[in-house]
């Protein structure tokens, strides 16, 4: 009897040490990449037809899901909308003149045009990672680099990106947007279509 235990030991051991680690290092990825404002998002997001991964991976990106956070340039909020921004968002969504710069730091406004903003670069540019250029550099910017054959061979997908910054930006959000999917399986499912 003793033999037996002798070599099952330390398989045993290992296999719950392994569970323990796997375990562990879930537990410390939800937490690094939460599910913050998880109602806020998922409605969002099935409203505009986005995938929530996507919309967690700007906020994370953007912000680190702090509501207050403020950039350099003067972008505000959990998806870091700039007051331009926000106010052509609310233009093409029929409501011009009815928000306020203020409303930035309110998570529900924030995401919602947030949302609206990724879903209309979306439907201009097409793929995600162009979009997300555009969300991080501008429609202009993004426009002018589609034009020149420097930066996109068909005029309609960006084979470079001239800015570092950008092209990093975009390269960390699709990665985080992916992670988001392994952490989370099923991330979205059952989510309404947008209208």
């Amino acid at each position: 009897m003793k033999k037996i235990w002798d070599y099952l030991f330390l398989p045993a051991v290992l296999l719950a040490s392994g569970a323990v680690l796997f375990l562990g290092l879930r537990c410390y990825y939800r937490g690094a990449y939460p599910l913050g404002y998880q109602e806020e998002v998922e409605a969002w997001s099935a409203e505009n037809g986005l995938d929530p991964a996507l919309v967690y991976a700007v906020i994370r990106t953007e912000s680190g899901f702090d509501q207050e956070a403020e950039s350099s340039v003067g972008a505000r909020g959990l998806m870091q909308l700039t007051p331009d921004t926000y106010s052509w968002v609310l233009y093409r969504l029929g409501e011009a003149g009815e928000g306020d710069a203020g409303d930035l730091y309110d998570p529900e406004e924030n995401i919602r045009c947030g949302c609206a903003n990724l879903r209309l670069l979306l439907e201009r540019f097409g793929e995600e990672g162009t979009a997300l250029a555009a969300y991080h550099a501008g429609w202009g910017s993004v426009s002018r680099w589609l034009q020149s054959e420097r930066y996109s061979s068909d005029g309609s997908h960006l084979d470079a990106i001239p800015f570092p910054d950008t092209e990093s930006y975009v390269e960390k959000v699709l990665e985080t947007r992916d992670l988001y999917r392994r952490l989370y399986p099923g991330l979205g499912e059952g989510a309404p279509e947008a209208v």
